[in-house]
């Protein structure tokens, strides 16, 4: 039986907030009636067998990588192992509102876009109400430098819950080496390189546990990723390894209204 929808969630020592908040999405993905998996990387949590016990309970596929090497890492593996037509990662407490996965999933079956964003900063996002301000501030500082140098324009690459059609994925993925959390930027390098169409849509934020980014030294490492991005680049690291399929515009914009999803026989 084909699957109709992969999801990814990375975790490090997350088993609890899995045993809390997996069983939603597995829930709500029921009641849409998507053949679906739910694919969670452990980033070497070292707990014992604790996070593979959740997931086998949950009945979750379980990959495991032997050390920690970073959230970008752990999705990456997810990904190029998922077997869905649409390919989507979010975090191990799935933080945004599930009603946001059926726009996603209308634009990427039936508007044909080859990657969906969430994005906090659209007006119809609920998000930075409810993180503190240096997060805030940070973030913000974080997405000028980001957009204005390295992803064409696109102010929030770092919005946890992207969606992919199945090609993309394998594309993106598999030519992607940033491990840390600078691996968005990386996605949204690439894709626009390749001329990808690429669709933001608002979010709203449902809970918010498992963020393990420290400004400090975070920071740096991200900063010092936006360089390496462009040195892969400059030594071609990023080539295609699947023909680029092109339908429509991507300029970043967020302006027609979802419908309800109903996936496409292919």
């Amino acid at each position: 039986m084909s699957i109709d929808v992969s999801f990814v969630l990375p975790s490090y020592r997350g088993a609890n907030a899995a045993g809390r908040h997996v069983p939603l999405l597995l829930e709500y993905l029921r009641t849409v009636g998507l053949r679906h998996e739910v694919i969670l990387v452990d980033d070497g949590s070292k707990d014992g067998g604790e996070t593979q016990r959740v997931a086998e309970s949950l009945g979750c596929r379980y990959l495991e990588n032997p050390k920690n090497q970073g959230k970008g890492a752990a999705v990456r593996r997810g990904m190029l192992a998922a077997t869905g037509r649409y390919r989507f990662y979010t975090d191990i407490d799935v933080p945004y509102e599930l009603a946001n996965i059926e726009a996603m999933l209308w634009y990427l079956d039936f508007k044909e876009f080859h990657f969906v964003a969430g994005d906090r900063t659209l007006d119809e996002s609920s998000y930075y109400l409810h993180v503190p301000w240096f997060r805030r501030a940070a973030s913000h500082v974080y997405s000028t430098v980001v957009g204005r140098l390295v992803a064409g324009g696109w102010f929030d690459t770092q919005c946890g819950l992207k969606g992919f059609r199945d090609h993309v994925a394998e594309d993106l993925f598999g030519v992607g080496r940033i491990n840390r959390f600078a691996f968005d930027v990386e996605l949204f390098y690439i894709a626009l390189k390749r001329n990808y169409d690429i669709k933001r849509l608002p979010v709203r934020l449902r809970c918010n546990e498992t963020s393990t980014v420290n400004v400090l030294r975070d920071g740096a490492a991200m900063v010092r990723d936006l360089g390496a991005i462009r040195l892969n680049q400059l030594f071609g690291r990023y080539r295609p390894l699947l023909p680029v399929q092109r339908t429509i515009d991507s300029s970043p914009r967020a302006n027609a209204a979802p419908r309800k999803v109903t996936l496409h026989d292919q």
